[in-house]
């Protein structure tokens, strides 16, 4: 293993920490309608819990509404439940072919209650890639220590993987601040 392996392994893995926050965030409930918001909620399908994107179609036909149409209409009631017993807060509205979910103004006390969870979320993100940072320093020490790697060839990789990290910490929080307009957004 090379100093450059260990640097793409480290940048792949802070991509993916990237990736998961940005998964993360979409489900936070903005003022307006997003397919995400729903995508993961777990519908039990014949005894199996699965992704409401994986058996329905999920469309965003206004700004405030989401439309749910399942491939098979026995699962409604299904979804109807799944979707009630989510932590989203919205109550479906089911005519027999699809459920209609209505996205409610939030609240001021809401609206900043979502920015402190946004906030939490992305420090946890940080501390992901951090972790990824501190893995690759260990690797790249004990490279050294193994004689795998000249202190000059250490020295590079460590300044390498310190700008990677910076890069990820930056547009993590490029993220939390889009997020964060979002949410204060009347």
């Amino acid at each position: 293993m090379s100093a450059d392996d260990v640097l793409t392994s480290a940048e792949g893995k802070m991509s993916k920490a990237v990736s998961v926050l940005k998964d993360d965030l979409s489900a936070i409930r903005t003022g307006r309608a997003s397919a995400g918001l729903v995508n993961n909620v777990k519908v039990d399908y014949h005894g199996v819990p699965m992704p409401l994107n994986q058996i329905a179609s999920i469309s965003v036909p206004e700004a405030r509404m989401i439309v749910i149409q399942p491939w098979e209409r026995d699962i409604l009631p299904s979804i109807d439940k799944a979707i009630l017993k989510s932590d989203l807060g919205l109550n479906p509205t089911n005519d027999g072919n699809v459920i209609r979910l209505v996205i409610p103004q939030l609240t001021e006390e809401r609206r900043n209650q979502l920015v402190k969870t946004v906030r939490k979320r992305v420090e946890d993100g940080k501390v992901a890639v951090r972790n990824v940072r501190r893995d690759g320093l260990e690797k790249l020490r004990e490279m050294k220590d193994g004689k795998e790697l000249s202190e000059d060839e250490q020295k590079r990789a460590l300044g390498q993987l310190q700008q990677i990290t910076d890069r990820f910490v930056d547009e993590i929080d490029k993220i939390a601040k889009g997020k964060e307009a979002e949410l204060l957004e009347f």
